[in-house]
């Protein structure tokens, strides 16, 4: 994992506990079939890293197509399995659905067909705020994800990790990875995870937390980017040692 590599590099020590597994669904050519000619789209966006890698064979190696991406790292997949991005979120916005709707070519799309390339069950945001805005949007989703379930083993090793005061903060990038780490977690565990630090990407992140109870001081990154949350954590962990 990218992230525990870059915390690494800094001097810390990672536990990897995946809160949720990426599965791919549905049947490439059923799904072509079904969207027809892309060329038709005049914008087709990529919300993630994982719909570049379950949806980028529905490109066809086609290099003629405007493609869009929420994030740098969603821009790195498609480049790295060989195609342009053409629109991002624009210098100094957010980088998600709202930092991309603000690109030139998404902010009156009234008119316009778009292809959103996703995972099943994500937020709706991006694809709601484009159709008020009077375009015309297909959804194909390729992949979908699932709460992971560790085995009681498993659990007792986490607790005894936190117990042992090994750990001191939870990452968690998205609100479905939080709702699952809550979920999964024992009684014991739970009030551990409320006694140390959550590394969040951004206010929703944040506000999300509160609204499900969690009460655990959060440390706020810019973005889910890796390089964000690694800078986070740097600026928190200097703020309490007083470096």
């Amino acid at each position: 994992m990218p992230l525990c590599r870059l915390l690494e590099i800094q001097g810390a020590s990672t536990l990897r506990l995946p809160a949720i597994e990426i599965k791919p669904i549905g049947n490439r050519r059923e799904t072509a079939a079904q969207l027809g000619a892309l060329a038709e789209f005049d914008v087709i966006i990529f919300t993630s890293a994982n719909a570049v890698r379950f949806g980028a064979s529905l490109l066809d190696q086609k290099r003629d197509l405007t493609l869009a991406a929420i994030g740098p790292a969603t821009a790195r997949a498609l480049n790295q399995a060989g195609y342009r991005v053409a629109v991002q979120p624009p210098p100094r916005e957010t980088l998600d659905s709202e930092g991309l709707l603000r690109h030139a070519r998404l902010e009156h799309p009234a008119g316009r067909r778009i292809l959103i390339i996703k995972g099943s069950g994500g937020r709706p945001f991006l694809e709601e705020e484009l159709a008020r805005r009077g375009a015309h949007v297909v959804g194909a989703d390729v992949y979908q994800r699932v709460p992971a379930t560790p085995g009681p083993a498993v659990l007792a090793a986490l607790l005894a990790s936190f117990t042992a005061g090994a750990v001191q903060v939870i990452t968690a990038t998205s609100l479905e990875i939080a709702g699952n780490l809550l979920g999964l977690a024992t009684p014991a565990l739970r009030r551990e995870f409320e006694r140390v630090h959550w590394l969040v990407p951004g206010e929703r992140i944040a506000a999300g937390l509160r609204e499900r109870g969690l009460a655990s001081p959060l440390v706020q990154a810019d973005s889910a980017e890796d390089h964000d949350l690694v800078a986070a954590l740097i600026r928190w962990r200097s703020s309490v040692s007083g470096a």
